[in-house]
């Protein structure tokens, strides 16, 4: 049976190592350091908390040192972490409290506020604060504490419950096990040559999958260094680069386009850096050329949360030659393309891409409708849909949710920001689909100009007929000074339909 305390064993190799360090307070630890107070709360969370294998544990707080600990905790012990999305409303966190009905808590006290009053927080067995955890931490880092490995069977238990949006209105936890999580960190290292060698900053939200397991759990996995940082800042982020020596960085491209405007962007050494991953969306090409010139190859990757997150990736080598691409599929998964029949595509068709391998969930969290409409016969059905070219490199098209048919057409939003991308007067672009009583449903296009430009609805239509068939050109356009998006910095495009909704709604 794999024993999955990752720490320990690096706390033995290398114990004088620099594990993590929390950039606002200048915490840091060692492997020796981490693994030695995650020795302590796993006996105190059995002794004094009575907690067993399987409880759930939810953190309601920023990044910080305590999520690497309870991390480590987990491994050891096998309870359930849940981090929770701070920024959502009390009637939010109050659905998944209930949902997930965890034994214990840990709380930042600027968001306590949001929970007291919670029936569901009120039920929940153990509270603990993010504050007395931390000056416990300190009143007990002088002293040595061992642990006795436990005999768990950890294959099919989650380390994991992360929350994601549902088809149904209500977010539904994806179940990230221990398995996936080990083979999601060889999936990564595989491809991105990780080594203990290696540091990264991560300023990624770690209620998030991208904030755990695109760089920090293969980091920890391969006794490397990560540096966290409490939110997103541009300049903070390229002197931390810089000054640290990274040589990775996970961001979404709405991240890099602003440290680029950033005035240190020609000022910082960033000669030690690999390259950056890049996910979320297609990253525009005078982007990816704006850091080739800087020294710093982009790596595009595709990734979700039930699946891995580490699904393909496009080497650093290709990233002009196949603009656009997502890469291939990482080592330990399989893949079909398939259409709305079930029937695999041909090569330049498009179709819905989906996953197998040790690195997919086992499903939703008291969810068997959701669980089932997604897996089917161990296969997970993303949602995504790709094409795939002569050479084997997939190319996401769109969501199969983003798609809309009009007038009988298939229509893919992303194709068309692709083309709009192409304007010179346009600094950010995002296309949905809208009720229209002829067709169906037409485009609307919320569009973001560059400083100093100038563009009328007509000038746009007739850029787009040089590149687009006239039922996929827009027929709505809005000008808007910023594009909405969500806490990983991707753009909003349920909140743009409902944008659109109140605005239709209110002219009638």
């Amino acid at each position: 049976m794999i024993q999955y305390d990752w720490i320990s064993k690096w706390a033995e190799y290398f114990p004088h190592k620099t594990a993590i360090k929390e950039y606002e307070t200048d915490r840091e630890l060692t492997y020796s350091q981490l693994n030695n107070l995650a020795n302590y709360f796993a006996k105190k969370f059995i002794s004094d908390f009575r907690i067993k294998t399987g409880d759930r544990l939810v953190i309601l707080a920023e990044n910080s040192l305590e999520h690497v600990i309870l991390f480590s905790v987990a491994q050891k012990i096998g309870i359930t972490i849940v981090p929770l999305n701070y920024r959502l409303t009390p009637v939010e966190i109050d659905y998944q409290l209930n949902d997930c009905e965890p034994e214990i808590i840990l709380t930042e006290s600027k968001y306590y506020e949001k929970v007291r009053g919670l029936d569901s927080f009120k039920k929940i067995r153990v509270k603990l604060s993010l504050e007395e955890f931390t000056n416990e931490i300190s009143s007990v880092s002088e002293q040595f504490f061992d642990f006795e490995d436990l005999d768990l069977n950890l294959e099919d238990l989650p380390i994991f419950i992360l929350y994601t949006s549902g088809t149904t209105g209500n977010p539904k936890g994806a179940l990230y096990t221990h398995k996936m999580l080990f083979w999601n960190s060889i999936n990564t290292c595989l491809r991105l040559d990780i080594t203990s060698s290696d540091k990264s900053i991560s300023c990624t939200p770690m209620f998030h999958t991208g904030g755990w397991n695109v760089i920090l759990t293969p980091f920890l996995h391969h006794g490397a260094f990560v540096c966290l940082t409490k939110k997103f800042d541009a300049d903070l982020i390229l002197k931390l680069l810089n000054e640290y020596k990274a040589t990775m960085f996970m961001a979404v491209p709405t991240m890099l386009s602003i440290m680029a405007q950033s005035e240190l962007f020609d000022l910082v050494d960033l000669s030690s850096v690999k390259f950056f991953v890049v996910g979320g969306e297609p990253m525009p090409l005078p982007l990816i050329e704006l850091w080739h010139k800087k020294g710093v190859p982009i790596r595009q990757g595709y990734g979700l949360t039930e699946v891995g997150p580490s699904v393909t990736s496009l080497h650093q080598d290709d990233a002009m030659r196949k603009i656009g691409s997502i890469g291939k599929v990482n080592f330990y998964l399989r893949y079909k393309i398939l259409n709305d029949e079930n029937e695999k595509v041909k090569k330049g068709e498009v179709g819905e891409l989906v996953l197998k391998g040790p690195s997919v969930t086992i499903g939703y969290w008291r969810n068997e409708e959701e669980t089932r409409n997604s897996l089917k016969d161990g296969w997970f059905y993303t949602g995504d849909l790709v094409r795939e070219d002569d050479e084997g490199y997939l190319y996401i098209v769109d969501r199969k949710k983003n798609m809309f048919i009009s007038g009988g057409e298939n229509v893919y939003p992303a194709e068309i920001e692709k083309v709009l991308y192409k304007h010179q007067a346009i600094k950010e672009v995002a296309v949905i689909g809208v009720p229209d009583e002829k067709w169906g449903e037409v485009g609307k296009a919320y569009i973001v100009l560059k400083e100093g430009f100038n563009l009328t609805i007509d000038d746009l239509t007739n850029f787009c007929g040089g590149y687009l068939a006239k039922y996929k050109i827009p027929k709505h356009v809005e000008f808007v000074s910023e594009l909405p998006k969500n806490e990983t910095g991707k753009i909003d495009k349920k909140l743009l339909l409902k944008m659109h909704l109140n605005s239709i709604s209110q002219t009638k």
